[in-house]
């Protein structure tokens, strides 16, 4: 049994982010413990620009993102172990892991965070009928044998699913000489950013249907083409609509999946509508010291918005080691209502700290003219005016030292989406 003050779960952006803020703090004594054979998670193979805008004011690839904060981290000299696959984290904070080159380890930690990321929702999650061939990839698999090793997987190429990974994928596979043929989205809006619709699928006259589905796939030793359908309003295919598609490829966008094995094996509570843990404004889980940030607690449209979250989960965990935040005051829980689906964090400890808390949400369809209005006992602290919201965009909303101060001495507090006019 080894010992260190704080342990990061996850030495992608979120991790590295953590660690930073960790380290701002004054914090020394810190282990990041990472399963792949170098730092900077999935960015390593996300080769396309628009990473940075809003952290350095500049536009970069996620390679170049990530090398930003692995440079700090390697000039602070904070330790970091490769290869380490954690296994288990237990109640009273013992991290588990195994590596080829410590074999098991156990490491009895003061304070955790999980900066673990998400995965990719699979193909047995969403019951498509047809065989198991040959030519069925998640996106990211794709991104990573493309981007990363170097093939080429496949020539004519369907799309389910119009998350940001698929659509950037449809502009990757249209450079290696593949003609993408369709990208389906199962709901009437897509779930990525704008941005991408138009760079990756309007500038290659890529067509994107709506309410559209893969309902089987075709094929015995490789997948030679799928049948389309549109859907109703209950999200069923109607097969009087469906038309098939060649095609010797089938990319799946389907959804994100936190990776909260670990926060669920120790009893941290875990939200039903983002999968990832309930925080509170300090980014602390149910389970006092242990912390969690990045897309293991909530999946992020752009990293910038995780580097930041993350920092400040670092920060925060560093504070709860100097014995300047606990858990021990009452929570206020944020209810939210009006289109709005959640909000991070979900909860406010009662106590004398007005710092200005940034609240992320995610709304559930498509709405114009809106603002998104913070209400403590039913009355407005802070708005946002929006033009448009959508589900693919993440939506932030700032309280200021007042409007905390108004939150902490409240009984109710929610944050609502109003139509405007």
């Amino acid at each position: 049994m080894i010992h260190h003050e704080l342990v990061i779960v996850g030495g992608g952006p979120a991790g590295l982010a953590a660690a930073l803020g960790a380290y701002e703090e004054g914090l020394r004594d810190i282990l990041i413990l990472e399963r792949e054979d170098q730092l900077g998670g999935i960015l390593n193979q996300c080769i396309h620009n628009g990473f940075g805008l809003h952290t350095f004011k500049e536009e970069l690839t996620g390679p170049e993102y990530a090398s930003r904060f692995i440079r700090e981290v390697l000039e602070r000299k904070i330790p970091y172990k490769l290869g380490a696959t954690v296994i288990d984290v237990s109640k009273d904070k013992v991290v588990t892991a195994v590596s080829q080159e410590d074999g098991l380890l156990l490491i009895q930690a003061d304070a955790i965070v999980l900066a673990c990321g998400c995965r990719e929702r699979p193909r047995g999650a969403i019951n498509i009928a047809g065989s198991r061939c040959a030519g069925i990839y998640s996106a990211g698999t794709a991104q990573k044998l493309v981007n990363i090793d170097g093939l080429k997987v496949g020539n004519e190429v369907v799309i389910l699913g119009s998350g940001d990974i698929g659509l950037i994928m449809a502009r990757r596979m249209t450079f290696e000489g593949a003609k993408v043929k369709a990208v389906l989205e199962l709901m009437p809006y897509s779930s990525g950013l704008n941005r991408n619709i138009v760079q990756c699928l309007n500038d290659f006259d890529i067509p994107l249907y709506f309410s559209h589905t893969v309902v089987r796939i075709h094929g015995k030793d490789r997948v030679e083409g799928v049948t389309v359908a549109k859907v109703d309003d209950h999200l069923s295919p109607m097969m009087d609509t469906a038309f098939e598609i060649p095609c010797d490829t089938l990319l799946l966008s389907v959804g994100l999946l936190p990776e909260n094995e670990l926060a669920r094996g120790c009893g941290v509570e875990l939200s039903r509508v983002t999968s990832g843990a309930i925080v509170d404004e300090n980014m602390m889980t149910s389970l006092e010291g242990v912390f969690e940030c990045g897309n293991v607690l909530h999946v992020h449209d752009l990293v910038d918005f995780v580097s930041e979250e993350a920092r400040n989960a670092g920060r925060s965990a560093a504070r709860y080691l100097h014995k300047e935040i606990s858990s021990d005051a009452e929570e206020i829980e944020i209810k939210t209502s009006g289109g709005i689906r959640y909000s991070v964090p979900q909860k406010i400890l009662r106590n004398g700290d007005f710092s200005p808390i940034q609240f992320k949400m995610r709304v559930n369809n498509v709405y114009k003219n809106v603002e998104i209005v913070l209400l403590v006992d039913g009355e407005p602290v802070a708005r946002k005016i929006k033009q448009i919201v959508t589900p693919g965009e993440m939506e932030t909303l700032l309280a200021k030292e007042e409007s905390v101060r108004r939150i902490k001495e409240g009984k109710e507090v929610e944050i609502a989406l109003r139509r405007r006019g």
